[in-house]
């Protein structure tokens, strides 16, 4: 299975997903749109979107230097969910009342800021960055050992 095409097409497909689609998942697509776009495609999606990005979380991204340009408040569709490698779960739901493949889900628990204080959207961006940093680096390892054993 090994993809012999340029570069981008090598990139794993995560979908980040948590309730309102407003706050917690946006964050980690803009992270990931701009610290890991090497090796993640990134995506969001909500099990109930608030149908916009949480001013507060616009402005989290902007103070930490990301653009909230381009992200949108968007359901979770299965055809969504089907064409993802990797599906983050940040509802804080059981992946099996939730998802339909369960094997593709890695459950992040990830407080909900809606609605709190500034303080506690920087606390959350910066747990989310964290762990869209550390996904990167396992894919990056991953794809470094894909070829032939060097």
């Amino acid at each position: 299975m090994a993809d012999a095409g340029p570069r981008r097409s090598s990139r794993t497909k995560v979908l980040f997903v948590c309730v309102g689609n407003a706050c917690r998942s946006p964050m980690a697509e803009a992270i990931a749109r701009y610290d890991a776009a090497d090796v993640i495609e990134a995506s969001s999606a909500g099990l109930s979107p608030m149908g916009a990005i949480a001013a507060q979380t616009k402005e989290t991204l902007t103070l930490n230097g990301y653009s909230a340009d381009g992200l949108t408040s968007d359901v979770l569709t299965r055809k969504a969910a089907d064409a993802a490698d990797i599906i983050i779960n940040m509802t804080g739901r059981q992946r099996d009342e939730t998802f339909w493949e369960q094997e593709k889900v890695e459950d992040w628990m990830v407080q909900d800021p809606y609605g709190a204080s500034a303080e506690t959207y920087q606390r959350v961006f910066e747990g989310i960055k964290r762990r869209v940093n550390q996904l990167a680096i396992g894919l990056r390892e991953k794809r470094e050992n894909k070829p032939a054993a060097k």
